[in-house]
Formats: C-alpha cells, sequence, structure tokens
C-alpha cells in the first residue's frame, strides 16, 4: 500500500470515529464574530478613504495658494548692457 493509501485509510478510520461535542452558540457566535470583524473592515476602509480625501484637498488647497507651476518672481532687475 502507499503512503497516500495509508494516508487515506487513517483519515477515513478517524471520520468513522466518536465526534467530539461542540458547544450549542459555536454558529452564534462565529456569525457575531464574522459580523464584528465586516464592521472593522469597513470602519477602516472609511478611515483609509476619509483620510485619503483629507490628503488629496489639502493638497489642492496648497497647490492653489502657493502656485508651484509658476516661475518665481525675480528679486533683481536684470542689467542692460551698452
Amino acid at each position: 500500500m502507499s503512503g497516500t493509501g495509508r494516508r487515506e485509510d487513517e483519515v477515513r478510520r478517524m471520520m468513522e470515529g466518536p465526534h467530539p461535542q461542540v458547544p450549542a452558540d459555536l454558529a452564534a457566535s462565529a456569525a457575531e464574530r464574522g459580523a464584528r470583524l465586516l464592521r472593522r473592515r469597513r470602519a477602516l476602509r472609511r478611515l483609509w478613504v476619509l483620510t485619503l480625501v483629507a490628503a488629496v484637498t489639502a493638497f489642492a488647497v496648497w497647490a492653489l495658494a502657493a502656485r508651484p507651476w509658476e516661475a518665481p518672481p525675480a528679486e533683481t532687475t536684470p542689467v542692460e548692457s551698452w
């Protein structure tokens, strides 16, 4: 018998044996935990989007005020050469 066949037989024996008792409220507590995880993920996603929107807004306000695409004014006047 190959190693795979031996493992399959062992798994079948374990599955045929007595099944352990599970708590009666296992499904309810699993559903509650899943709902809690979904709420947490949704809240984190909203926080991330809000942070991203705030960063984009702050950059837009800074860009409109500073106008980094314009050349800075000259500090000295050019001298004409004769």
